[in-house]
């Protein structure tokens, strides 16, 4: 098959197409109202004070949770998958992270604060981070509870056992990290609350390149069993010429 060809498209008159696409509409719509409710009731779920005192090591020195608000009131952490002695991060962890640099100076103007977190050292992640070309802000939790409090690292035991508790339920885990976001909130009374966090397909939101493709008539085109193996890390695709 042609990879520039779709198989069997139904091909109506421009007006059977408009019709089609004004029941679709109605669909769309109530689809927007229903993620408009699950936004509202999100934002209304309960909060719990983080009572541990998380130091990381940033460019800049030691930090704390407190300080990667940079004086906003809210911080959203992406636990990204990258341990100690891996040569690259995890392909679908860069995937996720390529859409964040663009939307910093928007997140900042919503008192919203931005940091990717993982457990690897500090010179490994700025070496991975200098060769994917990022700038958003990416601390290292290494040495300490952050990533198993947030269930995103898992033990020896666990990988072997093949499930441990992971979005919030007994889930199959297939190494040692795995990939999630947090966010937190300044309360009224200074300290710092854990707001939300999305483990999973729940990431799916972070990806505009999967809006994007669910827009064309072929959409994702994932393998069932693994959706993400045909992502790269973006210096890794195999050259495409441009048409014309």
């Amino acid at each position: 098959m042609n990879p520039s060809t779709i198989d069997h498209p139904t091909i109506v008159p421009p007006e059977k197409w408009l019709a089609a696409r004004r029941e679709f509409l109605r669909e769309e719509k109530e689809f927007s109202r229903q993620r408009d409710r699950l936004a509202a009731h999100r934002r209304g779920l309960p909060w719990v004070k983080v009572g541990q005192a998380y130091v990381f090591a940033s460019p800049h020195g030691a930090v704390s949770l407190a300080e990667l608000f940079e004086g906003r009131g809210q911080l959203i952490v992406y636990h990204f998958m990258l341990a100690p002695g891996w040569e690259e991060g995890c392909r679908g962890c860069s995937f996720v992270s390529d859409h964040f640099d663009g939307a910093l100076p928007h997140l900042g103007a919503r008192d919203v604060a931005f940091t990717a977190v993982a457990i690897a050292a500090l010179d490994e992640i700025e070496r991975f981070k200098a060769r994917m070309g990022w700038k958003f802000n990416w601390v290292s939790s290494h040495g300490t509870s952050f990533n198993r409090d947030f269930r995103v690292s898992f033990t020896p035991e666990e990988v072997e056992a093949g499930e441990a508790d992971y979005n919030f339920g007994r889930h199959w885990i297939g190494a040692d990290e795995m990939p999630g976001l947090s966010v937190f909130a300044r309360g009224a009374d200074g300290a710092v609350y854990h707001t939300y966090s999305t483990y999973s397909r729940g990431l799916d939101l972070l990806i505009g390149t999967y809006n994007l493709l669910d827009l064309v008539p072929k959409g994702r085109n994932e393998d069932a069993e693994a959706p993400m193996k045909w992502v790269c890390h973006h210096d890794r695709y195999p050259h495409v010429p441009v048409a014309g």
